[in-house]
């Protein structure tokens, strides 16, 4: 059973903030290669995770889900 990563919180909460991707990159100071990864639902480090929870103070479940893609896919 494969878990796929999925960041539409994370965006939402952007839009929600007003805040643009750029802004999230250089408050948090992650790489281009990890915000590109993201935008692609791919999986990033925690430690990525970890610096955009504390810029958006937020947790991590209101920025990232794990979706079942057997259940995605049905």
């Amino acid at each position: 059973m494969a878990m796929k990563v999925s960041y539409k919180k994370l965006w939402k909460l952007l839009i929600d903030k007003d805040m643009k991707k750029t802004y999230l990159q250089e408050q948090t100071g992650i790489s281009w290669t990890s915000l590109a990864k993201m935008s692609r639902n791919e999986p990033v480090s925690m430690e990525v995770l970890s610096k955009i929870c504390k810029v958006l103070e937020a947790n991590i479940g209101d920025v990232v889900d794990f979706v079942d893609e057997e259940k995605d896919n049905a």
